[in-house]
């Protein structure tokens, strides 16, 4: 499920102000890359459909 008008550019801009992040305009097009593919990757399993009884484990033991 896209956000539609999600701008990932626009996005990694205004967290690198908040974080008072100096990001060089050299790396900027990669972080923006990077967090395209976050955000595919995000949607890929935010789609995946769960049933409604799942109950989440207490506690995670791999």
């Amino acid at each position: 499920m896209r956000r539609e008008g999600f701008d990932v550019g626009e996005y990694v801009d205004l967290m690198a102000l908040l974080l008072d992040l100096q990001l060089r305009d050299e790396y900027r097009d990669e972080v923006v890359a990077n967090f395209e593919r976050i955000s595919a990757i995000a949607n890929l399993v935010n789609s995946f459909p769960l049933p409604e009884e799942i109950e989440v484990a207490p506690v995670f033991e791999p």
